[in-house]
């Protein structure tokens, strides 16, 4: 037993020994990592030039400049836009003021008690001065009525809304005003409704139209 003990038990010379060769790959592994490194072709770093950097300085700054111009003009922009059109959306909803005067008024001349009265005169007048006052507030605010009638159909301020047959005007003139439009400025705010001269078909024409398009009939 003492014998197989002492075969076991290393000398402090054996362990540095040992610890000599367990270190031996750690130095070869950094040996060959600096030899790779120094074979490696270093990249040469290219300095500019003064004439080079101050061409870049120069673009950044023009650069800069001309942003800062583009932020100034939109800023302005919306700046107009804001004090002309800010009410863009109150007057057009201010507009139904307008409608519901006319349905009122429609509604009571066509009422069969109050025809030919005192009253429904007095009404009919109030109502219309009331309408007036607004048209004048409106136009104050640069919010303008649209000239439709007898003039030719402009899709950039009046919508078709019927055809109407009438020899005397040209086919397309506004001869019917459904509902007014208005603008703002030179925006529109609200198309006319309108209806529009077709020219008058006769008997002859409409059978022609029936025979080449049987699937009518």
């Amino acid at each position: 037993m003492e014998k197989e003990e002492n075969q076991n038990i290393t000398s402090p010379e054996d362990n540095q020994d040992i610890a000599k060769e367990t270190k031996k790959p750690e130095k070869t592994l950094a040996e060959k990592n600096k030899k790779e490194t120094e074979q490696e072709p270093k990249e040469e770093i290219k300095e500019k030039s003064p004439e080079e950097i101050i061409a870049e300085l120069e673009d950044k700054v023009v650069r800069t400049f001309a942003e800062m111009e583009n932020q100034r003009r939109r800023f302005e922009k919306e700046k107009e836009d804001a004090f002309e059109y800010g009410g863009y959306s109150f007057a057009k909803e201010a507009l139904s003021l307008i409608d519901n005067l006319d349905r009122s008024k429609h509604v009571l001349e066509n009422d069969d008690k109050l025809k030919e009265t005192e009253a429904l005169k007095k009404t009919l007048e109030h109502l219309d001065i009331i309408k007036k006052d607004l048209i004048s507030i409106f136009e104050k605010n640069s919010i303008k009525q649209i000239d439709s009638l007898n003039k030719k159909l402009d899709p950039n301020f009046h919508q078709a809304m019927m055809e109407i047959e009438d020899d005397t005007k040209e086919p397309g003139t506004i001869i019917q005003e459904i509902q007014k439009g208005f603008t703002i400025k030179d925006r529109l705010l609200r198309p006319s409704l309108v209806g529009v001269s077709k020219k008058v078909t006769t008997k002859e024409e409409k059978t022609g139209e029936n025979q080449e398009n049987p699937e009518n009939k």
